[in-house]
């Protein structure tokens, strides 16, 4: 609500003096002569806004002297704008107390090389960091595993690599094999015999009475041994013209009994020219025997002994540089030995394989200036018919 205060004193003077026209006092409402208390501002109701909207009444006239004229009338004053009604003013709004768990906000200067980094993120940055220090650990112990895994594979490939020099394998050839080394002195080439030219004896192929052939086994008996020039000796036939003239002019044979006594045997070695001469002899060996045109022949060595060179008999041979060697075996008792009599075939591996081949020709070939590996395992026995000459 407005206060005002009026007087009729303040409205007009009732008599003016003369003189200059005095200044009329500006429209509105007179300033009050007394200060007004500063109030809070009042809720305005509605019949109040009503009364103040309302035109003030005007001022009575006043009452006219006797003798005088009456003054003028004032004219109606003219209604004054209401002033705005003060609109209610929302309460404010109480701000609330600061929380105890809230942060203030510090702003940090930022600078190249730190980055502004507010304060409320500080205990973040805590936990972040005890969690980089967890995974500091975890690469630590990933990287000593990987080490230790790296060692264990590197001594494995080591002790492979070790192994494989010490054993190379056998696809492999070794730098012995491979390179080329001068033959040693007392060696013998026995591919011909322009390389080796010492004759054989007998004491070279059948050096005692008693042959051993393996140790803790027991002995051959030998009956009778023979070196001679002729060749046709020691066979018949075409057999015997066949090793005449490809070459031979030496045989070495003996006669034996096996230490069961139950067989009889000659074996020997024939001295050829050279490797293809006996090679020829070795392919026509078979074809002769199985056409009954020549065979080789036992040597009786006295008494009781005749079976070995009448007798049907079993024979094997076997090449070996320019000789071939030869074993044949009958029955002590005259009687036909059967194509699998395994006493016989192994008779003539150990006469044959064992004793010339490893025994004799071994020897030989080291003391001349290179050795020749055998032409393979003794050759099938064959079936030679015995006769009466």
């Amino acid at each position: 609500m407005v206060y005002r205060y009026e007087s009729d004193e303040d409205a007009f003077l009732e008599y003016p003096e003369p003189g200059p026209a005095a200044t009329p006092p500006p429209a509105g409402p007179s300033p009050s002569r007394f200060p007004t208390p500063s109030l809070p501002p009042a809720r305005v109701t509605r019949p109040a806004l009503d009364d103040a909207r309302a035109p003030a009444p005007a001022p009575p006239a006043p009452a006219p002297t006797p003798g005088r004229p009456a003054p003028p009338g004032e004219p109606n004053p003219v209604p004054q704008p209401l002033p705005p009604v003060p609109q209610p003013v929302p309460a404010a709004t109480p701000t609330p107390p600061p929380d105890a768990t809230t942060r203030p906000t510090v702003p940090i200067p930022a600078s190249p090389t730190f980055r502004a980094t507010d304060v409320s993120e500080l205990p973040r940055a805590r936990h972040g960091d005890r969690r980089g220090g967890g995974r500091v650990w975890q690469t630590l112990i990933g990287g000593a595993a990987v080490l230790l895994l790296l060692s264990l594979t590197g001594l494995a490939v080591a002790a492979l690599l070790d192994e494989r020099a010490a054993n190379p394998p056998a696809s492999e050839p070794t730098a012995q094999a491979t390179a080329p080394q001068a033959d040693p002195p007392g060696r013998s080439d026995l591919d011909s015999r322009d390389t080796d030219q010492a004759p054989l004896t007998v004491k070279e192929v059948f050096p005692g009475k008693q042959l051993v052939i393996t140790d803790g086994k027991p002995a051959y008996r030998v009956l009778k041994t023979q070196a001679s020039a002729n060749c046709a000796v020691a066979a018949t036939g075409e057999i015997a013209d066949l090793l005449v003239r490809l070459g031979c002019n030496q045989v070495v044979r003996g006669t034996l009994r096996s230490p069961d006594g139950d067989h009889l045997l000659t074996a020997g070695l024939f001295n050829l020219t050279d490797v293809a001469s006996v090679q020829r002899v070795r392919d026509r060996i078979r074809p002769l025997l199985d056409d009954r045109q020549g065979r080789f022949r036992g040597m009786p060595a006295g008494d009781d002994t005749e079976t070995v060179e009448k007798a049907a008999a079993r024979v094997g041979w076997q090449v070996r540089g320019h000789y071939l060697a030869f074993c044949l075996v009958t029955r002590a008792d005259g009687e036909r030995i059967p194509t699998d009599d395994a006493r016989a075939r192994e008779i003539m591996y150990d006469l044959v394989e064992l004793h010339l081949n490893r025994g004799v020709l071994d020897h030989r070939a080291a003391g001349g200036t290179a050795g020749q590996p055998t032409d393979g395992p003794t050759d099938d026995s064959a079936g030679q018919q015995g006769t009466d000459d």
